[in-house]
């Protein structure tokens, strides 16, 4: 053992006297300190406490210092234990023997939480158990060894080791006296001697209970959870007193002069070969305590051994130790003359320092993980260790130590020192660790991918990127690898990269940008879930489009249809759910043919899509614009600003098409043009059918672009079905098909089918105003004027008379029509008056005679019934008689002429309603051929008459009352 290395990683605090100071007159204890002998110590609970051979014990504070004595037994005290879970003092001692049958032993529990008052002066621990050791079931021998193990409060399990082999087990509550025995024997021997217990340890291990039993021939294991106890043998060879020790995991130590032994459950197990007498054994914090008696000096040496880490960490010559105990955080030796010497541990800066002034490095790291120190104080020693080989320019070795500390040494502190080229494949081999335990930040993925790239490490790079945990634990930045194998032309890399992590868009931009490779990336976007080959075709379609059209716009139309035959059928919710094709129009901006063809297909598989109005109006900006380009009219945003595109588009539209125009056309360009009109036209009409009120389009967009493109037949279809005819009209008049346009006017005036007849009177207007020989025109508008009398004459002349080259002869036949009309109305009319004035005259002349003259009744008969007429009876001045029977309770009008008065009197007041609602006159005055006769006809029935204060007043022509009739 003289390789191993010594050290001070102890320090001697204090030595003193555990004895009662001659000055404390507290107590009745003998204090004269000669010849007494301490027998037993025991500590915990912040107090050391010895027993001495005149029956007193004693109780030291920290430092040793007294506290109080008291004597519990009479004669002496052979065993006591300090209990730790209870301040409780457990002792073996003699007593006065009461007879010569029972033994002088016995075992008394003391409570040291209570004191009792045996005198004024002096007080002692209260005991709360006595027990007699031996009995006549347990015969008295001598006891060697004593052991306490408390188990759960207040059950207590007591060995004590006697030389004959015997262990003598009391197991219960003492101070109740609710106590089992139960007796262990280990081999007998024939030599007393060779079968004395010299050490007891007890090892609890969950439910289960073992006692090891040293004797000086041989080492037993007791199983106490077995019934009846097993004993099983673990070595032939044991040791002597003083000479056993329990280490922290349990573990029975053992000390003889060639070796100290360890020994498990299952059989002796690591030695130690320390030579020289083992006079005492302990351990402490992982230390192994061994007090050494060298056979040649007879000096005693007290070593601390390091068993891990092989070293001695405190070593110091001393008197001969009687006892050693661990209380306050350190070891106290007592020796037989009372005198104690303290040692404790040093702190662990202090024992670094020491070791890195000597640049034992690795004694230091040791140190600090078998003492279980924190992570960080590991690190930074490793940190030390790892400059200390750097500036040895021992690299690999320091970047082994530097490795150890991630995770608490900032790695741009090691990257510094490495980013020599010469050192690079320590620097890789840093970096490699940083990922594995996935501290690695951004700029460490591209310093390790660099570095492999330097070194031409293809296998390495193979390994780091396509290893199988690597990117499922995260252990690099993804975007950062792909970026630096991109850089350095590591395609294959990066997309595996890219691939296994997800990156669908790096995947493609690297099969698209850098290797061209379309048809592969159109195969790996259809197998790509729909959201993410969407996403990713709005990313990547313009180069698809470019490259591939056909392939993409197929992948497009499942992406927005999934099952074509289903969505066609399908609900509104399905389609909604779906990506819609305006989603994707931004990646044909440069070839507006595909994106026909790919709202064409679509447009043919679905026919409920939510965007069917922008779809359908991109379409129609596509089928009517001259030149086939991107649409941009019907991607102003909707709610107004298609005006100002379009009057932007407009005067650019309007300069193209006037040079394409002038420009030669090749046949092929201008039937490609027309079938694209002839498509527009065909969607104008089908996604307007006749029973929809609005169309499956922007009116006012449609509408747009065929006044941008000069689309004459869209432009006159859409007019119509919105019921502008009169712009219906303006088309034909711009492009001036007179025939075409008297066609429409036909069509679109007639009012028997719900046309405009003031249509006429503007297609007159503009022959009128046309300054050229219309004269087949004029006449055939003539005929429709008059045939629905539109105009009067007077205006015809005058809206003609501005034409210069038209003649007379254009409406001589006409006016001469009209004359002969207007004639004979004048004839009709006047025989009218005349009627009208006859039968006026009549009836005042009626008037004046039944006010002035008598009337005669000669009536015989009774109107009503034709009988004989008698008395009494009724004669009417209408000339009708009657009996007064015949009439009943109407007694005041006639019965023949009474409905015919009704129906006048109702006449005259629906009359009268009448000339109150304006809204009814004003409207048929507007809807009238001639106005003037429905305000001649007002008047003449009395509907309109002078106003006074302000209220319209019904005239009362003719509406004097009079006398229906009297009696008689």
């Amino acid at each position: 053992m003289y390789q191993w290395r010594k050290f001070e990683f102890f320090e001697e605090k204090y030595a003193s006297k555990c004895v009662i100071p001659e000055d404390d007159h507290d107590h009745d204890v003998d204090v004269k300190n000669e010849g007494k002998k301490i027998d037993c110590c025991s500590s915990g609970r912040g107090k050391v406490v010895t027993g001495f051979d005149d029956g007193t014990v004693c109780l030291f504070d920290r430092g040793l210092k007294f506290n109080y004595a008291f004597q519990p037994h009479s004669s002496s005290v052979l065993f006591l234990q300090q209990l730790k879970q209870r301040n409780f003092l457990v002792t073996i001692g003699e007593d006065e023997q009461l007879t010569p049958q029972n033994s002088a032993l016995c075992l008394k529990v003391f409570d040291l939480d209570k004191m009792q008052s045996e005198s004024s002066s002096t007080a002692s621990p209260d005991c709360v158990g006595i027990l007699r050791i031996f009995t006549n079931q347990f015969p008295e021998a001598q006891i060697t060894s004593f052991l306490v193990l408390e188990e759960v409060p207040p059950i207590l399990l007591i060995a004590i080791g006697l030389d004959n082999g015997a262990i003598y087990c009391i197991k219960g509550d003492i101070a109740r006296e609710r106590i089992t025995r139960f007796k262990l024997q280990v081999e007998n021997h024939s030599d007393k001697t060779l079968s004395s217990i010299t050490g007891l340890g007890f090892k609890v291990d969950g439910q289960s209970l073992q006692l090891f039993a040293v004797t000086p021939s041989s080492v037993s294991l007791f199983s106490l959870h077995d019934q009846p106890p097993r004993r099983q043998t673990l070595d032939q060879i044991g040791s002597g007193l003083n000479s056993v020790a329990m280490s922290d995991r349990s573990e029975l130590i053992i000390g003889r002069p060639e070796a100290v032994y360890f020994y498990e459950v299952d059989g002796r197990g690591p030695c130690w070969a320390f030579e020289g007498e083992k006079k005492l054994l302990g351990w402490f914090r992982g230390y192994l305590l061994c007090v050494i008696a060298d056979q040649r000096t007879g000096k005693h040496t007290f070593n601390i051994y390091d068993l891990k880490n092989r070293l001695i960490a405190h070593s110091v010559l001393v008197k001969e130790v009687s006892h050693m105990l661990y209380e306050w955080g350190n070891i106290i030796l007592i020796m037989t003359d009372k005198s104690a010497l303290c040692i404790g541990e040093k702190d662990m800066e202090s024992k670094l320092d020491m070791l890195f002034k000597k640049n034992l490095y690795t004694v230091a790291i040791n140190i600090v993980q078998t003492q279980q120190a924190d992570a960080a104080a590991t690190a930074e020693v490793l940190r030390k260790y790892g400059d200390h080989l750097y500036s040895k320019q021992d690299y690999d070795e320091a970047m082994a130590q530097y490795i150890h500390t991630i995770g608490h040494l900032e790695p741009s502190y090691v990257i510094q020192k490495f980013l020599d080229a010469q050192r690079i494949y320590n620097l890789t081999n840093y970096l490699e660790k940083l990922h594995e335990k996935g501290l690695a930040s951004k700029d460490h993925t591209t310093l390790l991918l660099n570095c492999y790239t330097k070194l031409k490490d293809v296998e390495k790079l193979n390994l780091f990127i396509k290893s199988e945990d690597s990117i499922g634990e995260l252990k690099f930045d993804v975007e950062t690898a792909i970026r630096v194998c991109r850089a350095a032309n590591y395609h294959e890399h990066a997309m595996y990269v890219a691939k296994k992590a997800g990156r669908h868009e790096w995947y493609l931009k690297i099969l698209l940008e850098d290797l061209g490779r379309y048809e592969e990336a159109l195969e790996y976007i259809s197998s790509l879930e729909s959201s993410q080959a969407g996403m990713t075709i709005k990313e990547y379609g313009k180069i698809l489009i470019e490259h591939m059209p056909v392939e993409t716009i197929q992948i497009l139309i499942r992406l927005c249809t999934e099952d074509g035959d289903r969505r066609g059928h399908s609900n509104g919710l399905y389609v909604s759910m779906l990506p819609s094709p305006v989603d994707f129009l931004s990646i044909f901006v440069h070839h507006p043919q595909s994106l026909m063809e790919f709202l064409e297909e679509y447009t043919n598989k679905v026919k409920d899509s939510p965007a069917q109005v922008e779809i359908n109006n991109t379409l129609l900006e596509l089928y009517i614009s001259n030149e086939l380009n991107f649409p941009s009219v019907s991607q102003v945003n909707e709610g107004g600003g298609y005006l100002s595109g379009a009057s932007a588009k407009s005067m650019n539209l309007s300069a193209q098409s006037n040079s394409s125009l002038a420009g030669h056309k090749s046949s092929e360009e201008e039937k490609v043009r027309f079938q694209r009109r002839e498509k527009g036209l065909c969607m104008l009409k089908s996604a307007w059918p006749p029973e929809a009120e609005h169309p499956l389009y922007d009116v006012d967009l449609a509408i747009i672009l065929c006044e941008m493109n000069a689309f004459r037949e869209g432009l006159m279809y859409l007019y119509e079905k919105m019921k502008l005819y009169k712009e219906v009209i303006a088309c034909y008049m711009q492009s001036r098909d007179h025939e075409g346009l008297i066609a429409c006017c036909k069509r679109l005036g007639d009012s028997v089918k719900g046309g405009d007849p003031s249509l006429w009177a503007d297609l007159l207007k503009y022959f009128g105003e046309l300054g050229e020989d219309c004269s087949k025109e004029v006449k055939e508008v003539l005929n429709y004027i008059e045939r629905d009398d539109i105009l009067p004459p007077i205006v015809v002349l005058q809206t003609l008379s501005r034409n210069p080259f038209l003649t007379l002869s254009v409406v001589k036949d006409y006016i001469a029509r009209k004359l002969e009309q207007e004639s004979k109305m004048i004839e009709e009319d006047r025989h009218a008056i005349d009627k009208y004035q006859d039968d006026t005259l009549a009836m005042r002349k009626e008037i004046q005679d039944l006010r002035t003259n008598a009337r005669i009744f000669q009536l015989s008969k009774c109107t009503a019934c034709t009988f004989t007429l008698d008395l009494p009876a009724v004669h009417f001045m209408c000339m009708h008689s009657f009996h007064l029977r015949c009439l009943g309770d109407n007694e005041k009008e006639c019965p023949e002429c009474a409905p015919e008065y009704r129906s006048v009197l109702e006449m005259k007041r629906n009359l009268e309603q009448n000339s109150k609602d304006q809204d009814r006159f004003f409207h048929q005055v507007k809807n009238s051929k001639d106005g003037f006769s429905v305000i001649a006809e007002y008047f003449g029935k009395g509907i309109i008459s002078k106003t006074s204060n302000g209220s319209t007043s019904v005239l009362r022509s003719g509406s004097a009352p009079s006398s229906s009739g009297f009696g008689g």
